[in-house]
């Protein structure tokens, strides 16, 4: 079975529209949106995005917890029908979380120490568990990021996330970054800006992400 895991789009619709053309030429058996879908700068054009593919969904916390401005442009039927996610989904022997099993928040990297991956296997019973949240790529045994479509910290301007069968392969997209820039800075967002500056007009590095978010822990 070949799933394409997408995660963390953060309502960006160019990245997912173009990863969704991939995902109709790789001929997977089945999509899976691992959580913080829809919240971010253009939540309706995303959902509309979201809504017109056949998918699985994880909940992750921007869902279980959405943000005024994701309260604002959504109806309250949709923001219940996001909360209501499962936590945890399985599939072909594969865990899909959007953290850990246990905790849509925790921070794991490639950095990580092995006791923090340990924990967050504990008890799970899958030949495969993956995750996002952190926005990068990489694989730790059987613990697997799949990487962010909307809002990756990459060194690199794209769309990351992957495709899980047998294996784990990563993919890198492509996508039209100056009519994303134009309509973020249209849209109304309060961290338009600010995010135009630090991910579109430049890409946040690897390293210099990893060493943060490991000081955080």
């Amino acid at each position: 079975m070949k799933v394409a895991a997408l995660y963390d789009v953060h309502a960006m619709p160019r990245a997912l529209e173009a990863v969704l053309a991939e995902v109709e030429r790789a001929r997977v058996d089945a999509v899976v949106f691992g959580g913080d879908v829809i919240c971010g700068p253009l939540p309706l054009e995303t959902l509309e995005l979201v809504r017109s593919v056949e998918a699985q969904y994880v909940r992750g916390n921007c869902e279980r917890d959405p943000d005024e401005w994701l309260r604002q442009k959504l109806d309250v039927e949709t923001i219940e029908w996001a909360r209501a996610w499962p936590a945890t989904l399985g599939l072909d022997g594969v865990l899909y979380c959007h953290a850990t099993p246990q905790d849509d928040m925790p921070i794991l990297t490639e950095a990580s120490s092995q006791e923090r991956f340990d924990e967050a296997l504990d008890g799970v019973d899958a030949r495969l568990v993956v995750a996002g949240h952190t926005h990068m790529q990489f694989r730790r045994g059987r613990f697997v990021n799949a990487g962010s479509v909307g809002m990756p910290y990459e060194g690199d301007v794209a769309a990351f996330w992957a495709i899980v069968g047998e294996d784990v392969e990563f993919r890198k997209t492509a996508f039209d970054v100056e009519r994303a820039v134009a309509e973020i800075r249209t849209s109304g967002w309060p961290n338009a800006e600010e995010f135009v500056n630090e991910n579109l007009l430049a890409a946040p590095a690897r390293s210099e992400t990893i060493a943060y978010f490991e000081s955080l822990v």
